[in-house]
């Protein structure tokens, strides 16, 4: 029912569907014929409904460069997770069914992660950091550093993240450089170097 709506939802919108499909296989060979943006994939797949999902995702975005993976779940499965990451977050989003409030925000993750963004609830982040053993890593950052850092993970812009937190961008700015210079990543321009400056807590 859940996949129905979704694909109306999105029809409604102007999406072009390629496939909805039930389980991991089917997924495979849907990717491979028809050639998707973006896949949207929930976690928990048959057989045994546990981690299947995330772990076609990841054999996917081996197999297909560009494709984006939005993991849209119910659950949070960090073993996997960092390793989809890791890789290379771009055009990744996961996010968590019951804290999507609204259409507009899921259907705007959705073209940001097909775009080659990143899109991930904060809940997940926080919930993959907690996983990882390199968290003591956050204690050479500063408060705000740590929340413009949350909010860089989740694929905010500098403009987005200033008026979060209520600074300006140029604040956002020497933040974002401060992160880059304590985690040793180069201050690029680049929208993966927002992200490794996350996946660096997730290397597990």
């Amino acid at each position: 029912m859940l996949r129905d709506g979704l694909v109306q939802l999105l029809v409604d919108r102007g999406f072009v569907i390629t496939g909805a499909v039930s389980d991991p296989e089917s997924l495979r060979r849907s990717v491979e014929r028809d050639r998707p943006d973006v896949a949207i994939v929930d976690i928990r797949m048959p057989p045994t409904f546990t981690d299947e999902g995330l772990r076609a995702a990841i054999d996917l975005r081996r197999q297909h460069d560009g494709l984006g993976i939005l993991l849209f779940s119910q659950y949070i499965e960090t073993r996997y997770a960092a390793e989809l990451l890791a890789e290379d977050a771009s055009g990744i989003g996961y996010l968590l069914k019951d804290r999507v409030a609204d259409v507009s925000d899921f259907v705007e993750a959705l073209v940001r992660v097909a775009s080659g963004g990143t899109a991930l609830d904060p809940e997940v982040i926080t919930q993959l950091l907690g996983a990882s053993r390199r968290t003591q890593s956050l204690s050479v950052l500063s408060a705000r550093e740590k929340e413009v850092l949350s909010l860089m993970a989740e694929g905010r812009s500098n403009a987005a993240i200033a008026r979060a937190l209520v600074i300006s961008d140029g604040a956002v700015e020497k933040h974002v450089a401060n992160i880059f210079t304590k985690f040793d990543l180069p201050v690029s321009q680049s929208d993966h170097r927002r992200v490794l400056a996350v996946l660096r807590f997730l290397d597990s």
